[in-house]
């Protein structure tokens, strides 16, 4: 998925159903399930803003914290736009985000550790 629609610091799927004639979509990386639904990609995008206003009007009302998406930190500080990276290469990728990162991590030390063999020989 490429598509997304994104405000406030939320990201939204942009999704079609075939069978039901809409368009529809999901606040993503949150664990509240806020949908939304339209006939156009302008109410779409419209119902997400509303949806994301909703959704933090619930929160205070409540008063308890909205879940941001990405607030750019995990064991190791990477900044809200690796993180964001991050997370959407992992989701179409099919993969955790840990597992991204370990990989990464591992291919980096296996690099180095490759570069100074070759300088040592």
């Amino acid at each position: 998925m490429s598509d997304v629609f994104k405000y406030k610091g939320f990201i939204g799927s942009i999704e079609v159903s075939a069978e039901d004639k809409c368009l529809y979509g999901k606040l993503l990386h949150v664990n509240d399930l806020i949908t939304y639904e339209a006939k156009t990609i302008s109410d779409l995008e419209e119902e997400f803003k509303n949806s994301v206003t909703e959704y933090l009007k619930t929160c205070a009302e409540l008063k308890r914290e909205p879940q941001k998406p990405f607030k750019g930190t995990l064991n190791v500080r990477i900044g809200k736009e690796l993180h964001k990276e991050v997370a959407l290469y992992s989701m179409l990728h099919g993969i955790s985000i840990n597992e991204y990162i370990k990989g990464a991590i591992k291919n980096l030390v296996v690099a180095e550790q490759q570069a100074n063999y070759v300088k040592s020989n």
